[in-house]
């Protein structure tokens, strides 16, 4: 079923809408107020919560059938952790650990 352009552009201004809402509502909802502590909280804990789910979710499906199925993984994974503790930058490590990766399967593990 193919929708009409008209139809993917209303798509596209609710998601930027919704969107927008999410990034601004903590603003409007605590402006001229403290921030509550369990707030402070959830910004600590959740960014590295939804890191280590998304570290399991990948290294779930890992086939140690051959060595093309787990040694890219391993070591892209040793990449990231390396460049993180190096350079404490988050973008870079996970850029840097996706880099590794494509160019472990794509040119090395083929």
């Amino acid at each position: 079923m193919a929708i009409s352009a008209t139809e993917s552009i209303m798509i596209i201004a609710v998601c930027t809408a919704c969107t927008f809402l999410e990034r601004a509502l903590p603003f409007i909802i605590f402006r001229g107020r403290e921030v509550p502590d369990i707030v402070r909280y959830l910004g600590r804990v959740l960014p590295m919560a939804i890191m280590a789910t998304l570290v399991i979710y990948c290294i779930k499906g890992i086939s140690f059938a051959s060595m093309g199925g787990w040694v890219p993984m391993v070591i892209a994974s040793a990449a990231t952790v390396v460049l993180h503790l190096w350079k404490g930058n988050t973008m870079l490590s996970i850029f840097g650990g996706t880099i590794c990766y494509m160019v472990l399967i794509q040119m090395v593990f083929v």
